[in-house]
């Protein structure tokens, strides 16, 4: 088996900046590519929380002029990762969001930041870091979208280039007027370029550009070449069927373990689940839900929008709360979706309890002690957080879309007496067939030796990245065959 060197190029990494599930993808898949003998390097941006973090940092290149101002590309290691990391001051030192400026709108020279992110990838593919040169590189989301373009317009040599969108509603769209100052050539303004309804697509112009194109599920890879799950794109990857791809995300189970999380009340195993009710018991006192062991506990971990379905569960709140059960939400975003949950916590104290922002910790908590996780999502391309939950042994209830479909074994007749069912599937992502799927939920829990069964299903099942890692590493090798 050949060693690879692979470029991957993402926004975001986790630990070091998170604001999704990009970060946790581009933070395991490194270490688990290592066993299929596959070494990655990962540029990112240097934002404030990334130059803090660097470790033995060393000058790899001094660029003048670069977007806007003086720039260097450092290489070194952070969060236990190797990086190659672009110290732009004027591009990258600002508070908070990688994306958004304080007030909340995206910041205004987006489009100047991550072409920057794209041109570096573009150039350590082309030979800039002489001591790593990458046979791959694999760019992650419309941050990145334009390194396949930059290398296609090349000369010489170039690398094998993969595009992996992680979520195809965001795409990366800018006015036009910016195409030279991104450093792009005129004639890229078409069709076949980076043109996208009279607009610059970053999305786009990877999805057309790169050698292979990936998702992060077999089911969003289909749904994204229909019109109704493509959002404009859906032609453009229907045109390029051949090369697109779904590959399930994984978990990192080192990080998500409930037999050692020092998050956890308690630490616990498929055969010790009466060890898991301190993790109910803590998560009731954490956000001020009612003591009570014998009450069915629900748990959200999730970015608040319409996506979510979340609107689904306000709807349905008095058939979810019924019999005394209770609703523990971490979650940002919508301040109409914030608001309303809110308000719910005020209508039904000690039942539904509400964290507003994010806590990893209390994240691993509301999966270590809710009996249930609701993802009630209208798309969903992949989900860690139904992962998540069958690794801690909260039962998932989701919506039959994307990674969704293919990760949670609906609790079915049939699949219950195979003793394969690890959840509950609903569909469409509507008030009737969600609150139909709680209800169900709700038979089976009461059947708790039914329902230890459901948890010991999904905790057993492997959702790490051994599987998804051995297919990435087939798929680089393959762009490089042909």
């Amino acid at each position: 088996m050949r060693p690879l060197n692979v470029l991957s190029v993402t926004s975001e990494i986790f630990p070091i900046i998170k604001t999704g599930g990009l970060a946790d993808v581009a933070g395991a898949l490194p270490s688990a590519l290592a066993a299929e003998d596959v070494t990655v390097i990962t540029l990112v941006p240097g934002y404030p929380a990334v130059m803090r973090a660097l470790e033995g940092s060393q000058v790899v290149h001094r660029y003048s002029g670069f977007f806007g101002g003086a720039a260097s590309l450092l290489s070194g290691r952070a969060g236990g990762l190797d990086l190659f990391v672009i110290d732009a001051p004027h591009l990258f030192d600002r508070p908070g969001s990688p994306y958004l400026a304080p007030d909340g709108q995206d910041w205004m020279d987006n489009a100047r930041r991550f072409a920057a992110l794209s041109r570096a990838a573009a150039d350590i593919g082309q030979g800039l870091a002489p001591g790593f040169v990458p046979d791959v590189v694999h760019a992650h989301d419309w941050q990145a979208g334009l390194a396949p373009l930059y290398l296609s317009l090349a000369e010489g040599p170039r690398p094998a280039t993969v595009m992996t969108i992680h979520n195809i509603a965001f795409q990366g769209v800018f006015p036009p007027y910016l195409l030279l100052e991104l450093g792009l050539p005129a004639s890229t303004f078409t069709i076949d370029g980076v043109e996208y309804y009279g607009q610059i697509g970053f999305l786009k112009a990877g999805l057309q550009h790169a050698d292979r194109i990936t998702t992060v599920s077999p089911t969003y890879a289909r749904e994204i070449q229909t019109r109704e799950g493509g959002m404009g794109l859906d032609g453009l990857l229907r045109f390029r069927s051949s090369a697109v791809s779904g590959i399930l995300n994984g978990i990192d189970d080192k990080v998500w373990d409930p037999f050692s999380d020092t998050n956890l009340a308690q630490t616990y195993d498929p055969d010790n689940l009466d060890a898991r009710m301190a993790n109910k018991a803590a998560l009731q006192k954490r956000l001020g839900l009612s003591q009570d062991p014998d009450v069915m506990l629900f748990g959200i971990v999730s970015r608040l929008s319409e996506q979510k379905g979340l609107d689904l569960v306000l709807a349905g709140l008095s058939r979810l709360l019924a019999g005394g059960a209770q609703l523990a939400l971490l979650g940002s975003g919508d301040r109409a979706l914030e608001g309303s949950f809110q308000t719910a916590s005020t209508v039904h104290p000690g039942q539904v309890g509400c964290f507003f922002g994010y806590d990893e910790g209390l994240a691993h908590l509301i999966q270590g002690g809710s009996d249930a996780l609701l993802v009630p999502s209208r798309f969903e391309p992949c989900g860690l957080t139904q992962l998540c939950a069958m690794r801690y042994g909260s039962v998932p209830i989701v919506s039959r879309v994307g990674g969704l479909a293919d990760t949670v074994i609906d609790a079915n007749e049939m699949a219950i007496a195979a003793g394969v069912a690890t959840g509950f599937q609903f569909g469409p992502a509507a008030l009737c067939p969600f609150a139909d799927a709680i209800d169900r939920a709700r038979i089976l829990w009461r059947d708790r030796q039914a329902w230890r069964r459901l948890q010991g299903n999904g905790m057993r099942s492997d959702v790490s990245w051994r599987r998804p890692a051995k297919q990435y590493a087939d798929l680089y090798r393959s762009c490089l065959s042909t």
